[in-house]
């Protein structure tokens, strides 16, 4: 296996965490639509969602093709992950959205590894120049932030509020 095929492993398997990263956003938002959580969290999944696109093309510009396996593992590993945080095994409203927010946060974490890889190999693949990896890395440092602002909080009203 080449070194652009591994590269595209690991692309693909960033598109299958990616797609069930939008997921997970679009479902955070909606747990916190109308809360003053949701101000601090922004459009995250707006956000995750241009981060896949930007990943689908990175991957189409360097020909390493899309792994449908890899993708339907996020989309499985995403529904999977849905009814283990759901409100109705967690019996808690605010355990969900910690829960939510906290996988999420580590898929974040992720996407920045990703970048800052991507960064160290840019020099060999010119198809990365087409991107700018270090506000990549930025903008994931930031969503990381925003979530963490979510994360406390639903900590606190989980674990720290009078029942």
């Amino acid at each position: 296996m080449s070194p652009t095929d591994r590269l595209g492993t690991y692309l693909n398997d960033h598109v299958g965490g990616a797609n069930a990263g939008v997921e997970m956003a679009r479902q955070l938002e909606e747990g916190v639509r109308g809360e003053p959580a949701a101000a601090g969290l922004g459009p995250i999944a707006a956000d995750v969602e241009e981060d896949l696109t930007t990943l689908r093309g990175l991957v189409e510009a360097l020909g390493v093709g899309s792994n449908p396996v890899k993708q339907a593992a996020g989309w499985i590993a995403e529904k999977v992950h849905r009814i283990g945080v759901d409100e109705r095994v967690t019996h808690s409203r605010e355990l969900t959205l910690l829960l939510q927010a906290e996988s999420l946060a580590l898929g974040v974490e992720g996407k920045l590894a990703l970048w800052l890889s991507l960064l160290e190999v840019a020099p060999a693949y010119p198809q990365l120049a087409t991107v700018d990896l270090p506000a990549l890395a930025d903008r994931a440092r930031d969503q990381r932030r925003r979530l963490e602002t979510v994360r406390l909080g639903a900590a606190r009203a989980a674990f720290a509020s009078a029942d």
